[in-house]
């Protein structure tokens, strides 16, 4: 869920129970109430520490011990210093409704990266799967293949540079 959801449903809640007497809230207007209730929160964090929500939870600021770690591109050792994190420790209403009713989410699927195409033993290039023009520079020839829908393979054999000279506005 977004913040523009939680501002949809709360406006519709609002207006659905008549919250206020003279006319519609706006959803404009909920967004200002939602976004200052977010700024009071990250106000007191960044104050005192530690914000106390009831039947909701707790934020608190806590700081993390500087540390050594390993960068895992070049496996060089790296000194990560201090740092201040958010922690939240969910109230006990929250954690009875979740434990019962909560919907758990699907983890997402690792997608594999599809190995590059490997060259062929004569040299050439690998077929075009998805019909995009593969470029070839054997031979000294600068051929453009491309993989029609019937099947057939059209070639294009022209000299490297061919066609550069008589281009309009090329150098003689």
């Amino acid at each position: 869920m977004t913040k523009k959801e939680i501002v949809r449903d709360i406006c519709q809640r609002a207006n659905d129970e008549e919250l206020i007497a003279k006319g519609n809230l706006t959803q404009l207007a909920t967004k200002e109430i939602v976004q200052w209730t977010f700024e009071a929160i990250i106000e007191t964090l960044v104050r005192e520490g530690r914000i106390e929500l009831r039947n909701f939870g707790v934020f608190e600021v806590k700081q993390r011990k500087p540390r050594k770690a390993r960068n895992p591109r070049t496996g060089a050792r790296v000194d990560v210093e201090a740092k201040n994190v958010v922690t939240f420790q969910p109230g006990k209403t929250m954690e009875e409704k979740v434990r019962k009713f909560a919907k758990p989410i699907e983890p997402k699927k690792k997608t594999k990266k599809k190995p590059a195409a490997k060259p062929s033993l004569d040299g050439k290039a690998p077929p075009s799967l998805d019909g995009k023009p593969i470029v070839d520079f054997s031979d000294a020839t600068l051929i453009a293949k491309a993989k029609p829908m019937n099947g057939q393979v059209v070639a294009h054999p022209e000299p490297v540079g061919a066609g550069v000279a008589d281009a309009p506005g090329a150098a003689t």
